[in-house]
């Protein structure tokens, strides 16, 4: 049967049964054919392709991840940046803490450099778990 020769197949080549196809004498063979019907005899030529639809499925995952790891990069640059003004904000916080004098402006410097910081976040496309990453970085 076809489906054994499918799954000895499978594990000499990596491709599950699901994403071959046998062509013999110019014809691809169905799963429920008996091979031996067909007239395959020991020693005849089979050729194995492997499937375009599952091809192109597996292109389509290696791109998804791709797109889940760019993500999860540009969710991790954000929260570099943030730490780093983190810091700023800690240290201005000690000194009006501390008594000195700290000018406006500081205050607005780094609202304004948190909130494109924010915009940033805003803009990545995530899905799965970088969504759920972006989401906590927000909050």
């Amino acid at each position: 049967m076809e489906g054994d020769l499918k799954r000895v197949l499978a594990h000499e080549t990596g491709l599950e049964p699901k994403e071959q196809r046998l062509l013999f004498r110019g014809k691809e063979k169905e799963n429920d054919e008996c091979l031996h019907m067909v007239g395959v005899k020991e020693m005849s030529k089979v050729i194995l392709l492997e499937d375009p639809a599952s091809k192109e499925k597996k292109l389509e995952e290696m791109k998804k991840d791709q797109g889940i790891l760019k993500a999860y990069e540009a969710v991790a640059l954000v929260r570099v940046e943030v730490d780093k003004l983190s810091e700023k904000i800690v240290a201005l916080e000690r000194a009006v803490r501390g008594g000195n004098k700290v000018v406006d402006k500081e205050f607005v410097v780094l609202t304004e450099l948190l909130m494109v910081q924010l915009l940033q976040l805003d803009t990545i496309e995530a899905d799965g778990e970088a969504k759920v990453q972006r989401r906590i970085e927000v909050s």
